[in-house]
């Protein structure tokens, strides 16, 4: 069994107008089989591929210090003693906030070491309420520096209902010297696809130095009154959405947002494969119709007995399907897709990193859209060789079908850090 408790963590950013490469850098980490989740937002003086370059160093240092055997903010020390000030604005090359998550198996201790330099202050709020936390601050001796350089450390512990919101300056500085702006029907991000989440409403007084962080917090206290349940994707969406609207729709830096929340975790089952025996097909209908959670179902073999064992129809899919077999339809299942091709598919997008907007419509990316949209995935793997057929790739397929499993599962917990369980019928 899966915990009951879930730590989200997701992100939202656009570029800074005219770039195609942010100087905001975002990294997520989880070591296998730790329980310490690393996320790390760093922001490089200036934009573009140089910003970049620095905002990704320190980026990786942070997240290899923060699984060393030292305090976070001696690690943060180090960062900041390895990176250079600029000559001529004297200040240094990259700011950055990073937040250690350490937690138990059953998720009853999640702890946050957060350190913060330069970036906008962090935000905390349970449920709905915003909340004030201490921190200590160690001011930095750097000769060559030309302004007073002081780094915030912090410990505190999250439960559920908790959120950590922290964002770069293109969010806290939006809108800077507009003024009085009119919020438009939709945005866009760089690949042009509108944001559905865009909201007409009334014009809203800017200051000259921007959005401004108290700003931030009481947007973002007013989405949680209304939207207590809203997800850590959704949200920074709603955020870095609002900023580029304040920007005028050109952003006048990179924008971005991090956010950590403490929920119940939405859940997948995959089943693929014919369970081994007649008496497994009625043990899988009842795993069915208990799962609390979203059902994948894969395979035309697997589909057939899931549908006969729920007395459901099974029914042809006339959505687009690209170059992979179409999907089917079973009423109260997610989605019933081909077998070998897709999971293949599926496997190799995850793998590789391919994002939605840039998959084609077919059963695969309907699949992914599902699994990103997941915390804890569960996989039911049937082992039966069908004795009614003489096809003698039949075993050989099945054989297959586990390392595209275990390639999918890996894929998950490495590139997206989600849960995975896998079980056998």
């Amino acid at each position: 069994m899966m915990n009951d408790i879930c730590i989200d963590i997701d992100f939202q950013q656009i570029y800074k107008n005219g770039q195609h490469i942010g100087g905001d850098v975002f990294l997520l980490d989880r070591q296998p089989g730790s329980n310490i989740i690393t996320a790390t937002l760093s922001d490089g003086l200036g934009s573009g591929v140089k910003a970049n370059v620095l905002a990704t160093l320190t980026s990786h240092m942070a997240n290899k210090l923060s699984f060393a055997p030292i305090e976070l903010n001696h690690s943060a020390e180090i960062i900041m003693d390895t990176l250079p000030v600029d000559k001529e604005k004297g200040i240094s090359y990259s700011t950055f906030t990073i937040a250690k998550i350490v937690f138990s198996n059953d998720k009853s201790f999640i702890n946050v070491s957060l350190v913060e330099y330069d970036n906008p202050v962090s935000l905390r709020f349970s449920g709905s309420e915003p909340i004030e936390w201490e921190k200590a601050a160690t001011v930095l001796n750097r000769k060559t520096a030309v302004k007073k350089e002081i780094v915030y450390s912090s410990n505190f512990s999250m439960k559920y209902g908790d959120r950590l919101i922290f964002f770069s300056d293109g969010v806290a500085q939006a809108g800077v010297s507009l003024g009085s702006i009119e919020r438009k029907e939709t945005a866009f991000y760089g690949s042009k696809s509108p944001l559905p989440s865009a909201r007409k409403v009334a014009a809203v007084a800017v200051s000259s130095r921007g959005w401004g962080e108290s700003s931030v917090r009481d947007f973002i206290q007013e989405i949680l009154i209304k939207e207590p349940a809203i997800s850590s994707r959704d949200l920074t969406r709603r955020i870095v959405t609002q900023a580029y609207k304040y920007d005028n729709y050109k952003a006048n830096d990179d924008i971005t947002c991090v956010a950590v929340h403490i929920r119940k975790p939405r859940r997948t089952l995959i089943v693929t494969g014919a369970p081994r025996s007649r008496e497994s097909d009625r043990k899988l209908k009842s795993i069915i119709e208990n799962f609390d959670g979203k059902v994948i179902v894969c395979g035309g073999t697997t589909a057939k007995i899931v549908a006969r064992e729920l007395g459901r129809d099974l029914k042809a899919d006339r959505s687009p399907s690209g170059n992979l077999p179409p999907a089917s339809i079973i009423p109260g299942i997610s989605l019933v897709t081909e077998g070998m091709l897709t999971l293949s598919a599926v496997a190799d997008r995850l793998i590789n990193k391919v994002m939605l907007k840039d998959m084609p419509e077919d059963p695969a990316k309907r699949f992914i859209q599902i699994l990103r949209d997941t915390d804890p995935v569960e996989f039911l793997v049937g082992t039966k060789i069908n004795d009614e057929t003489d096809d003698p790739t039949l075993a050989a397929k099945i054989g297959v079908r586990f390392p595209l499993i275990d390639q999918i599962a890996r894929a998950l917990e490495r590139n997206y850090l989600q849960e995975v369980e896998i079980g056998y019928l």
